[in-house]
């Protein structure tokens, strides 16, 4: 019986028979012709002519026979990236960029200051079009064709790409999706707004140290604390695209008051400021805090020095994280929770108490769960940003000949 992606029937056969064979060549390259005939129920002069259609579209290339084969070798194929390119952007107290060719390398990383957490929106907006530029004139210079851009942003986005509420940004009810469009003049890519936990969900599914699990979660350690879950093998989208918003499930009634005007969410007790806030008192004279780097960093420094203030706020952060990710685990059953983010240079102090704490609140084989620290860095939104891109491509959106 046929395994993998399965062919459509007349009159959709065209294109979606050219999605099925990219989908297969991006899970199992190199490949042949005969190994797609066979995974995909398609017929051989079907597959040879929508193999020569994408290698004309430079989407696929021949790379040469395989061996240890009886009888004569086949040409193998595999996905041909060097002409396209799919860019990702993540915005926290940071703006990163990353681009990735059509077989998923990494051909652009950057990493770039954001005055987001103290503009305007419309001021916002600007900085975030102007780095999309920039990645998009380089790539152009070297003779690629930009497939799409798609863009992270720690809040509540809905289908439209409209920010509803990004509460640590300020930001409501934001259409920003047309705003980069305009900014952008009106690309012939598509320009996609995503709820940046959900696209690093989706990175971490693909890349991550644990890549294919079927029940994963990713909590990003930004500014706030959202979380993206992969369930069943699919990414949870919820009825408005908001799921995910764990920062903002009370954990202590009696908490500080958090920045969407509740009191005791977890954002508020878990958050990376807070705890630079408990780690680091002597902050709070140097103003706002709009790069939380060189903070997470000193932080990282006075535990390694077993500072009794950082450490003690490392274990009252990571038991309120164990506490949130209990709640998640009663709800959904994952095998494995991400941190990511800034979360991921303190992990070693966070995760002890987290996971005893995620232990003694699970109400069922709470040692078959695991918490760890994301190996993807800060990029982690960005590459997922990207991967959407190729999804898009895989779906059928293909760039013409």
């Amino acid at each position: 019986m046929p395994r993998g992606p399965q062919p459509a029937g007349f009159p959709e056969v065209g294109a979606t028979n050219l999605s099925v064979v990219l989908r297969y060549m991006r899970a199992h390259m190199p490949c042949s012709r005969s190994d797609i005939a066979v995974a995909t129920g398609l017929n051989k002069s079907t597959v040879s002519s929508l193999v020569a259609d994408l290698i004309e579209r430079r989407l696929l290339r021949e790379i040469g026979f395989t061996e240890h084969r009886i009888g004569r070798p086949p040409t193998m194929l595999v996905l041909d990236g060097s002409p396209y390119a799919a860019i990702g952007l993540e915005v926290n107290d940071n703006l990163t960029a990353v681009a990735v060719d059509l077989a998923g390398e990494q051909i652009l990383s950057w990493r770039r200051s954001f005055r987001g957490l103290e503009s305007t929106p419309s001021q916002a907006a600007t900085a975030i079009a102007a780095l999309g530029r920039r990645a998009v004139n380089r790539l152009v210079k070297q003779g690629r064709h930009v497939l799409g851009l798609t863009i992270g942003v720690p809040g509540l986005v809905d289908p439209t790409g409209a920010v509803r509420l990004a509460a640590n940004l300020g930001w409501r009810d934001i259409d920003l999706r047309d705003r980069l469009t305009r900014a952008l003049g009106a690309p012939d890519y598509p320009v996609i707004v995503d709820n940046d936990a959900n696209l690093a969900v989706i990175a971490e599914s693909r890349y991550g140290e644990f890549a294919g699990t079927q029940n994963l979660v990713y909590l990003t350690g930004e500014v706030g604390i959202g979380a993206g879950i992969i369930s069943g093998g699919r990414l949870i989208r919820g009825a408005n695209g908001f799921p995910g918003e764990v920062g903002h499930l009370q954990v202590d009634p009696d908490g500080p008051v958090c920045g969407c005007g509740r009191s005791g969410c977890l954002e508020s007790v878990a958050s990376i400021s807070a705890l630079v806030a408990k780690a680091l008192p002597d902050s709070a004279n140097d103003g706002a805090v709009t790069d939380l780097a060189p903070e997470v960093a000193e932080v990282a420094r006075r535990a390694r020095a077993q500072d009794p203030t950082a450490l003690k706020a490392l274990t009252e952060t990571g038991r309120a994280l164990g506490h949130g990710v209990s709640i998640l685990a009663n709800l959904l059953d994952p095998e494995v929770v991400v941190l990511g983010g800034y979360f991921v240079p303190l992990a070693r102090w966070l995760l002890p108490a987290a996971e005893a704490e995620l232990h003694s609140r699970s109400v069922s084989a709470a040692d078959a769960r695991r918490i760890v620290a994301s190996t993807l860095g800060h990029g982690a939104a960005a590459t997922g940003a990207a991967a959407t891109v190729l999804d898009h491509v895989d779906a059928g959106n293909l760039p013409n000949a």
